[in-house]
C-alpha cells in the first residue's frame, strides 16, 4: 500500500475539492458561527454547516419582523448550543400552524430554534459573517404589495437627512 497509495489518495481529494465551486469551498469552511440578541444578552454559537437560506414572504413572517420578509438559515446537521442567557429565550408557536418564533424576552430579538429536523437561525441574529446568500424568496404570493422593485429605491449610509 505505501507510498503510492498516499499519493493516489492525494491526487483524487484533490481532484474532488477542485470540482466544488467557490459557494461550496465557503460552505465547508464556515462551519461555526456565533450569534446574539440585541441586548447582549443571549449569545449562541452554530457548529455545522447551513444547507439552505430562504427569505420567507408569508404573513407570519412579515408580522414576526415586521418587515417584508425573514431571513432564515436551515441545517438538518447543525447543532445549536446556548453560550448564556438561555433563561432569556423565548418561544412562540403559533396555534394550528407549524410557525414558530424563539426571541429574547428582554429585547424582544430573534433567536434560533431548533425542531426535531432542523436548527432554524435568523441570518440577522448572527455576528459573524455568511459566506452564502440566499437561495431564494419563499411564499411570495403572499408578499406585501409595498414590497416591490425594493433594489430601486435611494440607498443611504446613514440615516437620511
Amino acid at each position: 500500500m505505501g507510498s503510492n497509495y498516499s499519493f493516489q489518495r492525494t491526487r483524487y481529494a484533490r481532484r474532488q475539492i477542485q470540482a466544488l465551486d467557490f459557494e461550496d469551498i465557503g460552505i465547508l469552511m464556515q462551519t461555526e458561527h456565533l450569534g446574539s440578541c440585541l441586548c447582549g444578552a443571549v449569545h449562541f454559537k452554530v457548529s455545522g454547516a447551513f444547507e439552505r437560506f430562504y427569505l420567507c414572504h408569508c404573513s407570519h413572517c412579515r408580522k414576526d419582523t415586521g418587515s417584508a420578509h425573514a431571513a432564515n438559515l436551515f441545517s438538518s446537521t447543525a447543532r445549536l448550543v446556548w453560550l448564556s442567557g438561555r433563561e432569556h429565550m423565548a418561544t412562540f408557536n403559533l396555534p394550528q400552524t407549524r410557525h414558530t418564533r424563539c426571541f429574547c424576552s428582554i429585547c424582544g430579538s430573534a433567536l434560533p430554534y431548533t425542531s426535531p429536523e432542523m436548527v432554524v437561525v435568523p441570518a440577522g441574529s448572527l455576528d459573524t459573517q455568511l459566506s452564502v446568500s440566499p437561495d431564494a424568496n419563499i411564499f411570495t404570493a403572499g408578499r406585501a404589495a409595498w414590497d416591490r422593485d425594493l433594489a430601486l429605491a435611494p440607498s443611504f449610509d446613514t440615516f437620511p437627512s
